[in-house]
């Protein structure tokens, strides 16, 4: 079940702006304390068990995503040759929402599932409208007719004037076009997580 209460008390639990609005982020500033901890009183020593759980819960939000989906994600990655945990953090960048957002065509990882979701954008010429599928290299993302027209992404594009998208990611915000021409660096998945934690919790 995805959670559908406060995200700005996630945000706090996990001591990240999960979301990467800046209303989280003034958020966090004025209340940085984990929700439910009493002022004055010591924090009790989180288990090993603990940490692997909320990196895990960590990863899982940032990228939107329910238990079910994120499991999901864990296995195809250990399966996969190489480091688990880099695995997994490579195969959530290359979601076609995540690439929306880390593009610049998106305030948040959130609203660029919506945008996806609502088939705004099309994949190598066709409209798509699955948030999760995963791009390739010399895939192409272009706005659709209709959402060139809208004053949203204009919005989007002035709020993020100085945005660097990574360097795998070719974008041209005049044709408000992406291209995929290379893969990630580790270094460049942005997301502030220990992925050997998380390979820890799965693997007990």
């Amino acid at each position: 079940m995805r959670y559908t209460g406060p995200k700005a008390r996630l945000c706090r639990r996990e001591g990240v702006n999960l979301f990467g609005s800046p209303k989280y982020q003034k958020v966090m500033a004025r209340r940085a304390s984990v929700p439910g901890a009493q002022s004055g009183k010591r924090m009790s020593k989180i288990s090993e068990f603990g940490k692997q759980l909320r990196e895990k819960q960590k990863a899982k939000r940032i990228f939107c995503l329910s238990e079910k989906q994120f499991k999901k994600y864990f296995e195809k990655a250990s399966r996969k040759p190489g480091v688990a945990g880099d695995n997994l953090l490579f195969a959530l960048e290359h979601r076609f929402d995540n690439v929306l957002y880390r593009s610049g065509f998106a305030m948040t990882r959130m609203q660029a599932r919506q945008f996806a979701s609502h088939g705004l954008f099309l994949l190598n010429g066709r409209r798509v409208d699955v948030p999760s599928i995963e791009v390739k290299v010399g895939d192409v993302i272009e706005a659709r007719p209709k959402t060139k027209k809208s004053p949203i992404l204009k919005s989007i594009f002035d709020e993020l004037e100085n945005h660097n998208a990574p360097k795998w990611l070719k974008v041209d915000r005049t044709k408000m076009t992406i291209e995929v021409i290379g893969k990630p660096e580790l270094a460049e998945t942005e997301v502030v997580v220990n992925a050997q934690l998380i390979v820890e919790f799965y693997s007990r």
